[in-house]
């Protein structure tokens, strides 16, 4: 079998007996890492690291992976200003944080007569949430709900978020320099009357 050193360098190939007690001498495990090959590779480490590394990148590579989930609102055709102005920017950070985002309007009623009402309300919703969302499923009518879904669009999400970083950045520039200026207006201000 090839043997490959705990440090990565190549060992030559060996009688599995000798490569065994080389393992054992330097405290360490021969681990077989490709059996199909021919010959057979094996390496010497501490598998008990091995195996502990691995199962912390594991979770790693977890707690970063983000599941989308499908989060859902729902609206009225007759929904006041300040209402829908809410319930957008409960969408808008659904969206902004991975999530999908699922509409429901619910017709009451002889609201179903004017089902037009309710699309004008969606096709709103589809142009103020262009910014970060684009339509994943078109609005359908299903009994007394129409509902829309859309999906977060991460190409746009990125350029608001790094919009709104610019801006930050801007607004506290300008903050320090309007103190800036007010401090020295007030030590101007301050020698003119002695003067």
């Amino acid at each position: 079998m090839r043997v490959i050193g705990e440090d990565g360098s190549q060992l030559g190939v060996m009688n599995p007996l000798d490569a065994v007690k080389l393992a054992r001498e330097r405290g360490l495990d021969l681990v077989e890492v490709a059996p199909m090959t021919n010959p057979p590779v094996c390496r010497i480490m501490d598998f008990n690291k091995f195996k502990y590394d691995q199962s912390r990148r594991e979770r790693e590579a977890k707690k970063k992976h983000h599941v989308a989930r499908l989060k859902e609102v729902k609206f009225k055709p007759h929904i006041e200003e300040h209402d829908y102005q809410v319930k957008l920017g409960m969408l808008k950070r659904f969206l902004m944080r991975g999530d999908k985002a699922k509409v429901t309007l619910v017709f009451r009623g002889r609201e179903l007569a004017h089902v037009e009402l309710g699309r004008r309300v969606l096709d709103r919703l589809a142009g103020d949430l262009n910014s970060t969302g684009m339509v994943e499923r078109t609005p359908v009518l299903e009994g007394r709900f129409m509902t829309m879904i859309f999906q977060p669009d991460h190409d746009a999400i990125k350029r608001v978020k790094k919009q709104s970083k610019g801006a930050k950045g801007s607004t506290a520039q300008e903050s320090s320099a309007t103190s800036e200026d007010h401090n020295t207006a007030s030590e101007t201000s301050s020698e003119a009357p002695g003067a």
